[in-house]
C-alpha cells in the first residue's frame, strides 16, 4: 500500500501539517502509521477522500465534533452525511439572517440624521385587537392572548399546568407596555424580558418538565417592532397584499423540511407535527429565542397566532382573511371563526395589529 508523509499528504488534502496534527490528536482523522522510533505520520493514498471532506467542512466553518459526526456517517451511509450537512446549513442561515437584522439595524441607528442616533423618524401608531377561544374539542383555554399600545404576545400553554405557564409568560412581559423602551436597546430589554418569562414559567411548573409554554410577542418603539420567539406559535407580516411568516417553527417537523427529508405539505400531517424542539419550560435548562428587528410601514397588518389557526386553516384563508378592510376586531374574530369552523382541534388565539399614521 502506497504511503504518503504528512508532507506530502498536506499538500495532497489542502490541510495543513499542523492540521493534521490536531486532528490525529482529536481521533478526526488518524494516520495509517505512525513510526515507532521517529513518530512520523504516514497516511494512506484511501484517506485522501475522508482528508479533503474534513477540508471542505472547516471551510464552511463547522465545528469539529460536527465534522466528526458526519464523518462517521460517511463511512456508512452518504446520505445521511449529506442531511446532516444540510441541516448544520440550515442553522448557518438562520443564524445569518438575525445577525443581518441586527447589523441592518446598527447601521440605520448610528446614521440616524440630525435629531442624533436611535431616534424614530417616523412616529406610527398601533391599532390592535387580541381574542383567544377554547376551540371545539379542548376542555380548557391554555393559551393566553395580549394587545396593547406597545405589547403583542401570544403564549400557547402545555401540559398540566399549561394554562399558568402561558399566562405567567405574557404577564413577565406586560412591563413592556408601560415602560419607555429606548430604541436603540430594545433587543436587550426585549432578551431581558424573555428571560424573566422564563423564570415566572419555571415558578408555576415547581419543576416539572412537561409544563410550559411557546411565546411570541412584538415590542412596538414607534416605528419599529422587535420580535422575539420561541415554539410554534406564529407571527405573520400581511405587506401590499402579500403574506409573510416572519418566524420559525421550532418544531421537529420543521427541523426535518429544513433538513429536505419531509414537504411542507407532508409536515402539515405528520404525527409529531406538534412536538416542540424549544420552549419555555419548567425544567432547569435555558432556551434561546429568536430575536428579530423589523421596520414597519403605514398599512402593514401584523398577525401573532397559536398553532390553533395555524395548524388547521391554510395561509391562503388567513391571507385573505387579513387582507380584507375589516376592523383588528373583526379580524381576530373572522380569524379564530375560521379555525372553528375548521373543526376548532386546539385552542385558537389571535392578535391583528394595524401600522397606521397618527
Amino acid at each position: 500500500m502506497a504511503m504518503l508523509t504528512i508532507g506530502a499528504f498536506a499538500k495532497a488534502s489542502r490541510l495543513s501539517p499542523k492540521a493534521l496534527r490536531l486532528y490525529d490528536e482529536l481521533d478526526l482523522l488518524r494516520p495509517a502509521r505512525v513510526d515507532p522510533d521517529t513518530g512520523y505520520r504516514y497516511y494512506a493514498a484511501g484517506q485522501l477522500e475522508q482528508a479533503r471532506l474534513v477540508a471542505w467542512l472547516r471551510r464552511l466553518g463547522m465545528p469539529l465534533a460536527e465534522i466528526r459526526r458526519v464523518c462517521l456517517l460517511h463511512e456508512g451511509d452518504p446520505s445521511a452525511a449529506a442531511r446532516e450537512i444540510r441541516a448544520y446549513w440550515a442553522r448557518v442561515e438562520a443564524e445569518t439572517a438575525v445577525r443581518r437584522d441586527l447589523a441592518a439595524f446598527l447601521v440605520d441607528h448610528l446614521t440616524t440624521g440630525p435629531d442624533g442616533p436611535g431616534k424614530d423618524t417616523a412616529m406610527l401608531e398601533l391599532r390592535y385587537s387580541a381574542h383567544s377561544d377554547t376551540g371545539r374539542v379542548r376542555p380548557a383555554n391554555q393559551d393566553t392572548a395580549y394587545a396593547g399600545t406597545r405589547l403583542l404576545a401570544v403564549a400557547d400553554g402545555f401540559g398540566p399546568a399549561g394554562a399558568p405557564a402561558s399566562s405567567a409568560a405574557v404577564e413577565a412581559l406586560r412591563f413592556l407596555d408601560t415602560d419607555e423602551v429606548p430604541a436603540g436597546g430594545v433587543l436587550d430589554i426585549l432578551e431581558d424580558a424573555v428571560r424573566s418569562a422564563e423564570q415566572a414559567v419555571r415558578d408555576v411548573a415547581d419543576g416539572c418538565d412537561d409544563v410550559g409554554t411557546t411565546l411570541t410577542a412584538l415590542l412596538w418603539t414607534g416605528s419599529r417592532l422587535a420580535l422575539v420567539h420561541i415554539g410554534d406559535s406564529r407571527a405573520y407580516l400581511l405587506r401590499d397584499g402579500d403574506l409573510f411568516r416572519i418566524t420559525h417553527d421550532h418544531t421537529m417537523v420543521q427541523s426535518m423540511v429544513d433538513e429536505g427529508r419531509l414537504t411542507p405539505e407532508e409536515a402539515t400531517s405528520h404525527p409529531e407535527r406538534a412536538l416542540l424542539l424549544k420552549a419555555l419550560t419548567g425544567g432547569g435548562s435555558s432556551m434561546a429565542p429568536d430575536l428579530r428587528l423589523h421596520d414597519a410601514r403605514p398599512g402593514d397588518r401584523y398577525l401573532l397566532c397559536s398553532d390553533g389557526l395555524s395548524g388547521v386553516v391554510p395561509d391562503t384563508r388567513v391571507q385573505q382573511l387579513l387582507a380584507s378592510p375589516a376592523t383588528p376586531d373583526e379580524t381576530v374574530r373572522a380569524l379564530v371563526g375560521a379555525a372553528n369552523a375548521a373543526g376548532g382541534p386546539d385552542n385558537v388565539s389571535c392578535v391583528v395589529a394595524d401600522v397606521v399614521e397618527p
